[in-house]
């Protein structure tokens, strides 16, 4: 079983920066890839970035490309979401998710998922 811990969220403005943390435990975790997703209120939950297991691939949503870095550090079993130029359309409770074979943007194939982080830009 693999438990997933979100944090960094908070209230920011527009234009602002701000990087998600997300932890696992158990020994596995390099072993996987590792999924940020995000949903609004009243919306479908969608994919925002996702890397594979060493860090060497990396994919994007269209709407945070150029924008947001996800990045992981195996030894610490933490996958990171740097966020900058926010926008006030990326308010969401952001998600991190784990278990996929590779790196995936479809939610479907991911097993574990944390509990949820709250990002909100104000304009």
């Amino acid at each position: 079983q693999v438990q997933l811990v979100e944090s960094g969220g908070g209230l920011e403005q527009a234009g602002d920066s701000l990087r998600l943390s997300c932890t696992a435990s158990g020994r596995t975790f390099r072993a996987y890839g590792m999924g940020w997703f995000r949903q609004a209120p009243g919306k479908e939950r969608d994919f925002v970035a996702t890397i594979n297991g060493n860090g060497g691939s990396t994919g994007y949503s269209d709407s945070v490309k150029g924008r947001f870095t996800i990045s992981r550090d195996n030894d610490k079993s933490t996958v990171y979401l740097q966020m900058n130029n926010l926008l006030p359309e990326d308010t969401a409770v952001y998600y991190c998710a784990s278990g996929v074979f590779y790196y995936s943007g479809d939610p479907r194939q991911y097993v574990y998922w944390g509990q949820g982080t709250q990002v909100t830009v104000s304009s």
